[in-house]
């Protein structure tokens, strides 16, 4: 929800600045009218909207990132409601931020409640009479002029001569159902209380209804009484958000500038324009932004091999070459498989040391067989291969296997090198989430996950440890193809919490394997927990 927000008040910021820069002085004020209220809207939708398409402009995930859980030391069975965002276990303190939130919608309903009864009171206590579609209140001992609905609320005191010309001007809020626009941001300023933008974007919208009124009602009227009828006394207003007031003196030079200004060139209507590239680019954010931020805090095997190390250089060396020729010939599909054979993790033989020193001494090499053997030569000069850059080549046979290998290669492959998220066509299911879409099967995947760590996580181990403050766990661990969570590992700032971390996702039950090309592959995650210790 944090990250929605600051993406949505960032979305309003951009939004903002665009019209104050470029299309606040313009005279097209319907058009600035559309453009805030679409806007306003689209800084709320655009979040939501991922379009797949757009995520490859970030390269696809190797280790899935599951949502951050929180746990505390409190009692084991206070779980709050799941969202995306993880299960949260912690002592609730009155004062929490969730408090803070519905204290202010309150604060802010009530706001909102006491000006409409306010409203109402008007309506119910003065004369009133009908003109048309609009029913006029005549305000006693008052020279308020102001509109809300079809109702137009004049002052008795106001001056004849300026009575028709405020009457017009109402008119047209009236027509153009104004008050609509401005019970729309005040419904946004009661749910997000605490964005300033919401109430800048509602004084922006107020001002331009009192252009567009001013625009129509001098059409059949002299320009100059016009302005002295805005000069010529100090009225009344009520301090009401969502109304359309006359006179309100923090606008009457601004309605006056405006009304002097020359009609804008219809040239100028490119400036709208502008809102097709910056949704665009919105858009991309929003769709590539979980990606991104994933990639981030995985060991990325694209990561790995930009590594600047002898090994991995001549494995890129060899994955480039692959991608040139687009296909390889059964020489040096044999140089691949011994590569498989070397990272096995098994007893190198002596058969399979001559198998790998003739395939290097051959005299009619390819460029491709060269650049292998090259990876053989560097291998056996530095004696070792590190975890760098294992998940290099790891990933070098993943690329050829998924692009044109026989079969059989295949089926060695994922025996022992991991499939990335980002390519499996079936990810692996929890149980009871098997009748779902994907995106629903990883939604109840994350949350009864985040649900077993609550529900397992021993949170009295922080009594012995006298640890405060938030600890947070990192978990890597596999599903297999067998659908048992394998090669649990975890880096806390305790080896306690370490220990039981690794105890909790043991004790995980057995998932459907994940599949690719229709055969069961491991697929890795990755699992933060913050061990959250309430004082």
């Amino acid at each position: 929800m944090l990250h929605y927000i600051i993406q949505t008040i960032a979305f309003q910021l951009f939004f903002l600045i665009i019209y104050d820069v470029f299309l606040k002085k313009e005279t097209f004020f319907n058009w600035n009218r559309a453009y805030l209220l679409v806007t306003a809207i689209l800084s709320f939708v655009i979040p939501f909207i991922k379009i797949s398409s757009f995520k490859g402009f970030i390269s696809q995930d190797y280790v899935v990132k599951l949502p951050e859980i929180f746990i505390g030391n409190t009692n084991q069975e206070a779980i709050s409601p799941i969202n995306l965002s993880g299960v949260i276990i912690e002592n609730k303190s009155f004062w929490s931020w969730e408090f803070v939130f519905y204290l202010g919608v309150g604060l802010a309903t009530l706001l909102f409640t006491f000006k409409l009864v306010k409203l109402l009171m008007l309506l119910y206590r003065n004369p009133k009479c009908k003109e048309g579609n609009v029913l006029i209140i005549k305000l006693l001992k008052s020279d308020m002029a102001f509109s809300f609905f079809n109702y137009i609320f004049l002052g008795e005191q106001l001056k004849n001569a300026d009575r028709e010309s405020v009457l017009k001007h109402e008119m047209v809020h009236v027509k153009q159902r104004h008050t609509l626009d401005l019970l729309f941001f005040e419904l946004l300023r009661i749910v997000f209380w605490f964005n300033p933008l919401i109430y800048m974007y509602q004084n922006r919208i107020m001002s331009l209804h009192e252009y567009i009124a001013d625009a129509q009602a001098v059409k059949n009227q002299n320009k100059k009484e016009y302005y002295q009828n805005l000069l010529s006394q100090v009225f009344e207003t009520k301090k009401i958000s969502f109304i359309n007031p006359f006179f309100k003196q923090s606008l009457i030079k601004k309605r006056i500038i405006m009304l002097q200004k020359s009609k804008s060139k219809q040239v100028h209507l490119f400036k709208y324009t502008l809102l097709i590239p910056i949704v665009f680019s919105m858009l991309v954010y929003t769709s590539c932004i979980e990606t991104a931020n994933a990639k981030n805090i995985s060991n990325s095997v694209e990561k790995d091999l930009q590594k600047d190390t002898p090994l991995i250089e001549k494995v890129k060396a060899v994955k480039n070459q692959i991608q040139k020729q687009g296909n390889v010939t059964k020489n040096e599909e044999k140089g691949l498989k011994l590569l498989l054979e070397v990272i096995k993790g098994e007893d190198v033989n002596q058969s399979l040391v001559v198998e790998v020193q003739n395939y290097t001494s051959q005299d009619a090499q390819s460029t491709l067989t060269k650049k292998i053997s090259d990876v053989f030569e560097q291998i056996q000069v530095q004696g070792y291969i590190s975890d760098a850059e294992d998940k290099a080549l790891k990933k070098l046979l993943i690329l050829t296997s998924d692009n044109g290998f026989e079969d059989p290669f295949f089926a060695d492959v994922i025996k022992y090198v991991d499939i990335p998220f980002g390519i499996i066509d079936q990810v692996p299911v929890f149980p009871g989430c098997e009748n779902m879409s994907n995106k629903e099967q990883k939604d109840c995947m994350s949350k009864n996950i985040s649900m077993h760590v609550n529900k397992n996580f021993n949170i009295k181990v922080a009594d012995s440890l006298n640890l405060k403050g938030k600890q947070r766990i990192n978990i890597i661990f596999k599903i297999d193809t067998n659908g048992d969570v394998v090669g649990v590992r975890s880096r806390a700032p305790h080896k306690t919490l370490e220990t039981e971390a690794i105890r909790v996702i043991n004790t995980l039950p057995k998932f459907k394997p994940g599949e690719h090309k229709g055969k069961q592959v491991n697929v890795p995650y990755s699992l933060p927990i913050v061990f959250a210790i309430k004082d």
